[in-house]
């Protein structure tokens, strides 16, 4: 596989604290990728740097074998990187509708009729609520909504940070494994997720984050009951100790 993602020695500041601290990871074309960890791990933070929202302070981050330092969220999307982001951030005034238009201006929408159709297919509860209000959606229902926005631009790339937030665990598990069907569409994915457990059994791979730094890595047969993870929650380091 070749990586459509690759992050080496990435370093982000707010002022002087130094959230992310030289971390290094991929995401290969194809896969599914977790990112877990604890509160202020630095997982949105290394989300937001992916997706151009903040500036490296140092390392380097490549998108499709291209360096994007510095470049613009919008200009990433039409690359093909589109991120769901934590708590949805839905246009709650608009319908269901018009918020589904208003990524098929991106560049990346050939179809925006049929590209629609098939995202109201994939999730038909939006279907019902088509003409009414993003707002009047249940948590879940508004997060199926934020996915389908993202995949009306076609992303190589999806990522998304905490989908599970606030939803019940019965519909945690219908989007993961609308996600799940992306890896047959050709839509590489990587998630951003507080729940260890469910991230290993979905993700090919997971990297655990704890205090900015990458402190476990591996696949899902490799991390299933590890130990170190549960350390890493508690704030006790890769050792456990």
């Amino acid at each position: 596989m070749s990586a459509l993602l690759e992050i080496d020695g990435l370093e982000v500041r707010y002022g002087r604290t130094r959230a992310l601290q030289g971390i290094s990871l991929h995401v290969d074309a194809g896969e599914a990728v977790g990112i877990i960890g604890p509160n202020g791990a630095g997982k949105t933070t290394a989300l937001k740097a992916i997706a151009g929202m903040l500036r490296p302070a140092a390392g380097t981050i490549a998108f499709g074998g291209r360096p994007h330092r510095g470049e613009a969220p919008e200009r990433l999307v039409r690359r093909g990187l589109a991120l769901v982001p934590e708590g949805r951030q839905i246009f709650t005034t608009l319908t269901v509708a018009e918020n589904l238009r208003l990524p098929t201006f991106c560049g990346r929408c050939p179809d925006p009729h049929a590209d629609i159709e098939r995202e109201l297919e994939r999730f038909p509860v939006l279907r019902r609520y088509f003409d009414s209000p993003a707002g009047g959606l249940s948590g879940g229902e508004q997060q199926m909504l934020a996915i389908s926005r993202a995949l009306l631009c076609r992303p190589d790339l999806l990522a998304l940070d905490e989908p599970s937030l606030g939803l019940a665990p019965l519909v945690v598990d219908e989007v993961l494994a609308a996600l799940a069907q992306l890896r047959t569409e050709g839509v590489t994915v990587l998630l951003v997720e507080q729940s260890a457990a469910r991230t290993i059994e979905f993700a090919d791979r997971t990297y655990v984050l704890n205090g900015g730094r990458v402190e476990l890595e591996g696949t899902r047969e490799a991390l299933r009951g590890d130990a170190r993870i549960e350390g890493a929650y508690l704030g006790l380091g890769a050792t456990g100790r």
